[in-house]
């Protein structure tokens, strides 16, 4: 009922407005088909399994490095910045924060009143009220729709006769493009393909989606890594679709230019 109340209203009436840049989405509880639709025995993202997922709301673009500086502004969190990031992947405030750890992204979230969204959470709300699709807009990826590095040749989705797949909006060669460069997805998410990989809360298991629980569910209770979602600025096209999965250790300090986050938040 929810669903069918907001789909008649226009994007703004969904719209929660935060101090300054801070805005996020009301995305409506539904169910969807979690994972990659056609099974393969040796992958983590299979098999599909349908997850019922309640109202929260979602941030609608990535963490800025702008919103991340008033977070160490307001805390004295002890924060490493690392020049490479500051000045070449992420140069200005409007760009996504990178090298950022779970747990620094947890440290903000708290300090912001919100939390990291579940995974599952993240997939639903990447899809955009789209079932069955490889990203948030279709089946396929070109370069006016995400900032991602190149194409995995060996891919269907190939094609080096295509100019819209060598060359378009994306002009980010070698880092982070500013938040909000592409258009967003059905629920007015931006960048939730490409720019920055985005932690989510759930520890990280290979096979957890064979015993996944149907109702919110929330990654197992322990484990090593952390998931990551969504592809980077560096990734192969096939690393930005809304089913794939990566990991990383909580505390990870190397390669940490390509790993950002945004925001959830309950209901009141």
């Amino acid at each position: 009922m929810l669903r069918q109340f907001l789909s008649i209203l226009p994007l703004s009436a969904v719209l929660v407005m935060g101090q300054g840049d801070d805005e996020m989405i009301l995305i409506p509880g539904g169910t969807f088909d979690m994972g990659r639709p056609v099974d393969q025995p040796d992958s983590d993202n299979t098999p599909a399994h349908n997850v019922k997922i309640n109202s929260f709301y979602m941030d609608k673009y990535e963490v800025t490095v702008g919103q991340f500086k008033k977070f160490l502004e307001d805390t004295d969190y002890d924060f490493d910045w690392k020049l490479w990031e500051k000045y070449w992947v992420s140069p200005t405030d409007d760009h996504p924060m990178v090298n950022v750890d779970w747990y620094e992204a947890a440290a903000y979230a708290k300090w912001a009143g919100k939390r990291l969204p579940t995974e599952a959470e993240w997939e639903y709300a990447a899809r955009g009220g789209l079932e069955g699709k490889r990203y948030p807009w279709g089946d396929s990826i070109t370069k006016n729709d995400a900032n991602f590095h190149k194409y995995w040749k060996h891919d269907e989705e190939y094609d080096p006769d295509d100019p819209v797949k060598k060359s378009g909006k994306d002009t980010w060669r070698y880092g982070t493009a500013p938040v909000g460069s592409f258009a967003p997805n059905g629920y007015g998410l931006y960048d939730m393909a490409g720019n920055v990989s985005e932690w989510c809360s759930d520890f990280y298991q290979w096979d957890y989606y064979k015993n996944s629980p149907t109702d919110n569910p929330k990654g197992p209770e322990t484990g090593t890594t952390k998931v990551s979602r969504g592809g980077h600025w560096y990734s192969w096209h096939k690393g930005l679709r809304v089913y794939n999965r990566g990991d990383n250790p909580p505390d990870v300090n190397r390669w940490q230019d390509v790993q950002g986050f945004r925001c959830a938040k309950d209901l009141k």
